[in-house]
C-alpha cells in the first residue's frame, strides 16, 4: 500500500507519522493520483504546529504533482494519464498516492517537470496574484519584497524582473543576497534584529526620496513596522504570511499618518477560487517556466521518510529557494 504522512495531534515536527494507507476509488468528481513530486511550503508548519487549527487525524501537504491513475464518476476535466498539479485544500500532499477533486487540478504542460510543478505552482501562484492583481504592478515601478531569496521570493523577483520592475529585497545572510540578485532584485538587502529599522531610510534613499508603492510581506510581526514606514502615500502594504508570527493589533489612525496608506492580508484560496482564475493563473506561470523566464530553484530535495528533517529546515530558515519532498 501507498505510504502518506498522518498527523494525529499537533505540535513539532516529531507528530508527523508516515504510515501505509488505502487510497480509496475516486468518487464523483474525484481523480485518483500517483505524486511524482511534492512542494514544501511554510503553511505546512503553520499546521502542523498548531498555528492554524484542524480536524485531526489529518493529511497534511497541499501542492504536489503527478499522474491520474483513475477517474471518478462525472469528471471531464481529466483522463488517465494526464500530468496534472495542485495547490490548495483537502490537505494530504505528503504521500505516493491520493484522490484530490478534478476541479482544483491544473494540466502541467510539456517543458515543465513534475519537480518544477510541485515546486512553483502555489508559490507561482502566490507570486501571480499578488503581482496581477493584488497590487498590479507596472513597468518602472520599485517595490520592495521581504524574503526575496524564499520559494515565493525568487519567483517574484523573477517575474517582476519580466515585468520591468525594479526589486529591493530584503534577505538574512549575503549568501542569500547573491541567490536574490541572480534572480532579478537589484537592490539585495541583509536586515536582521541589528539594523531593521535602518530599512525605511534605505528604501527612501534607494527611491531618491519617494519610498515604493507596495511592499510584499510573509514575514509579518518582525518586519511589519519598517514595511509600513517604507511605503509612498497611498501605498499598499501585502501581508501574506506571517513566518516571524502574526502582527499584533494596530491603531489604524497609522495608515492615516503614513499618507492614506493600504493594508491587505490576501489569500491563494480567494484569487484561485474560480476556476477560470485557477487555470489563468498556472498557464501564465507555467508558460514562463516552459521559456525560462522564470527557473525554478529546487534547492533541497528529501523523501517522504525524511519529511521531520525538512521542516526543521525549513523552520531554521536553511532552506533556499524551493524544497521538494519525493515519494
Amino acid at each position: 500500500m501507498p505510504l502518506a504522512v498522518r498527523l494525529k495531534k499537533q505540535g513539532g515536527p516529531e507528530v508527523m507519522v508516515l504510515e501505509e494507507v488505502q487510497v480509496p476509488a475516486p468518487g464523483p468528481g474525484e481523480v485518483a493520483l500517483r505524486h511524482g513530486a511534492i512542494g514544501l511550503n511554510f503553511i505546512d508548519v503553520y499546521q502542523r504546529s498548531g498555528h492554524y487549527t484542524l480536524q485531526l487525524p489529518s493529511g497534511i501537504g497541499q501542492e504536489a504533482a503527478g499522474v491520474v491513475t483513475a477517474v471518478g464518476p462525472g469528471v471531464t476535466t481529466a483522463k488517465v494519464g494526464d500530468r496534472v498539479a495542485y495547490a490548495g485544500v483537502p490537505l494530504g500532499a505528503y504521500a505516493e498516492a491520493r484522490t484530490y477533486p478534478a476541479e482544483k487540478l491544473v494540466p502541467v504542460p510539456e517543458g515543465v517537470t513534475d519537480e518544477q510543478a510541485a515546486a512553483s505552482l502555489l508559490k507561482g501562484l502566490t507570486a501571480w496574484y499578488l503581482i496581477r492583481r493584488t497590487f498590479k504592478v507596472e513597468r518602472g515601478q520599485t517595490v520592495l519584497v521581504h524574503a526575496a531569496a524564499g520559494g515565493v521570493g525568487l519567483i517574484l523577483c523573477q517575474w517582476l524582473k519580466h515585468l520591468g520592475v525594479t526589486v529591493i529585497g530584503t534577505v538574512g545572510s549575503e549568501a542569500k543576497a547573491q541567490a536574490a540578485r541572480a534572480a532579478g532584485c537589484t537592490h539585495p538587502l541583509v536586515i536582521g534584529d541589528d539594523n531593521r529599522r535602518e530599512l525605511p531610510a534605505k528604501v527612501k534613499e534607494l527611491t531618491g526620496g519617494a519610498k515604493v508603492p507596495v511592499v510584499y510581506d510573509s514575514i509579518g510581526k518582525d518586519t511589519f513596522d519598517v514595511s509600513l514606514e517604507s511605503l509612498a502615500p497611498f501605498g499598499m502594504m501585502v501581508l501574506f504570511g506571517a513566518s516571524s508570527g502574526p502582527v499584533p493589533p494596530f491603531d489604524l489612525q497609522r495608515l492615516a499618518a503614513g499618507g492614506s496608506l493600504y493594508v491587505t492580508r490576501p489569500t491563494l484560496g480567494t484569487y484561485v477560487g474560480k476556476r477560470e482564475d485557477l487555470l489563468a493563473g498556472a498557464r501564465e506561470l507555467f508558460d514562463l517556466v516552459a521559456r525560462k523566464v522564470i527557473t525554478i530553484h529546487v534547492n533541497q530535495r528529501y523523501t517522504l521518510r525524511e519529511v521531520a528533517r525538512a521542516h526543521v529546515d525549513l523552520e531554521a530558515r536553511k532552506t533556499t529557494g524551493s524544497t521538494v519532498l519525493l515519494p
